[in-house]
């Protein structure tokens, strides 16, 4: 069998144009600022976000403020950008970093992060009380994502509708599933505890059980390149994976992947925004952050690439919403998760996984 490559190195040019194109004559959405200049950092994710947060979020904001440039640098996962971040505490090389809610809490805590107001931004004030608050005084939200179930249109069949399917008997040994440390294997924990009538907040015992009755099924705990690509190998028919990205591929492989946001219930995967203390050009960084806070860069940025908007006034075509957890429907699926007190039990979960689940294979 002739191997894909990863679908990250693969997207159609002709859509990544269309896109930049249409984005191109849109115009920046704010009036042009001279007053902030010089340069910045901005740290956050390689492949397709990267490509896609420049051509949505970036370059207009270099439109709407001509005299600042922003540099982007593919920072790894979001351990390493905060290992990053911490290396530089008495230096600081990054102005702005994008990355998981887990780990910039760990950052505000050992106070590697400034605080930022709505005087300073003035996009605080319309995003969603809990894209505020997750972040307390610090960087807030600016995406939500979600777990979803990724599987092969063409080759399953009956196609995948629920979280319980994982335990169909034709599915044994085809599954992909990212396993602790991993932030979708936590996700996971928190979903199959609800399915099996548990509450991850006060013991995740049921979902453990039930992920042993899985283990037989599971090919890989940890999918290389990635479970959208080991699908379209033909290795595997089913695998975990995040909404935003599950939705670009489908795009791109003509519906070849399926994408399933369980009715049993996902969990919300947030990116932060954050500002290092001590950064060298505050102004331009927080005029940033303001910028992709926006109602126009939350809109661009979840049209093209289906994350989830943290601004509640950004006019989010229906179509385009309906694709992520944003919508009323969807919404009600979620189930809610203090990220900060998962990442005190996080080593827990993963030697729990380790002792309990993938050692019965």
């Amino acid at each position: 069998m002739q191997s894909i490559p990863p679908l990250s190195s693969r997207l159609s040019r002709r859509r990544f144009l269309a896109a930049s194109s249409a984005l191109a004559l849109s115009g920046p959405a704010f009036a042009q600022n001279t007053a902030v200049s010089g340069q910045i950092t901005l740290m956050a994710y390689a492949g397709i976000f990267q490509d896609n947060y420049i051509r949505t979020v970036v370059e207009p904001f270099q439109g709407a403020f001509p005299n600042v440039k922003v540099n982007y640098t593919a920072g790894g996962t979001s351990a390493q950008m905060l290992g990053t971040i911490r290396a530089q505490k008495a230096d600081p090389q990054v102005d702005v970093v994008i990355f998981d809610v887990s780990t910039s809490g760990i950052g505000n805590a050992e106070g590697l992060f400034s605080r930022i107001t709505p005087e300073e931004a003035p996009s605080l004030a319309e995003l969603y009380p809990e894209a505020r608050a997750v972040g307390g005084p610090f960087g807030p939200a600016v995406t939500y994502d979600h777990l979803v179930l990724v599987f092969d249109r063409q080759n399953l069949n009956p196609p995948l509708t629920k979280l319980a399917d994982l335990w169909r008997p034709d599915l044994r040994g085809l599954l992909a599933i990212s396993a602790p440390p991993n932030i979708q294997g936590l996700a996971m924990t928190a979903m199959v505890t609800k399915m099996a009538g548990g509450d991850h907040v006060r013991s995740i015992d049921p979902g453990i059980s039930k992920l042993r009755e899985l283990a037989s099924s599971i090919q890989t705990y940890d999918p290389n390149p990635d479970g959208y690509t080991l699908i379209l190998n033909g290795v595997v028919r089913v695998a975990t994976g995040w909404n935003a990205r599950a939705q670009l591929y489908s795009d791109e492989t003509n519906g070849r992947l399926g994408v399933v946001l369980p009715p049993e219930g996902s969990v919300f995967q947030i990116n932060t925004i954050n500002i290092p203390e001590g950064a060298k050009n505050r102004a331009a960084a927080v005029a940033f952050v303001n910028y992709a806070l926006s109602r126009a860069a939350q809109k661009a940025f979840t049209e093209r690439m289906f994350y989830a908007p943290t601004n509640a006034q950004a006019d989010v075509a229906p179509a385009a919403l309906a694709r992520t957890a944003a919508s009323a429907e969807n919404r009600a699926r979620m189930i809610p998760v203090d990220w900060a007190e998962i990442a005190k039990v996080r080593d827990q979960w993963n030697n729990r996984w380790r002792r309990e689940i993938i050692s019965v294979r």
